[in-house]
């Protein structure tokens, strides 16, 4: 266990850190899951609605750093040619 102060602080921001990043990390999993479905189901309009409502979601989480900037742009690459595959 932490010590110092100093290294108290530090788990403690740690610890926020974690969770936010969890809840943002889940958040695009579900963005891209929800893609994924109508792709499944074959339903182009929703499918592309979900692909527009994706999109924002992998470029804000690789802004944050949670995610690469180059894994962003292939998933929205891999969505992206599945739902035009429809």
């Amino acid at each position: 266990m932490a010590n110092s102060a100093q290294a108290r602080k530090r788990a403690r921001q740690a610890e926020k850190h974690r969770q936010l990043n969890a809840s943002q990390r889940s958040a695009m999993r579900t963005s891209i899951k929800a893609v994924r479905k109508a792709i499944v189901a074959g339903d182009k309009t929703q499918a592309t609605a979900a692909f527009q409502a994706a999109v924002p979601v992998l470029d804000r989480m690789a802004r944050k750093g949670l995610i690469h900037k180059n894994t962003a742009a292939r998933g929205k690459s891999r969505l992206n040619n599945a739902v035009r595959a429809l």
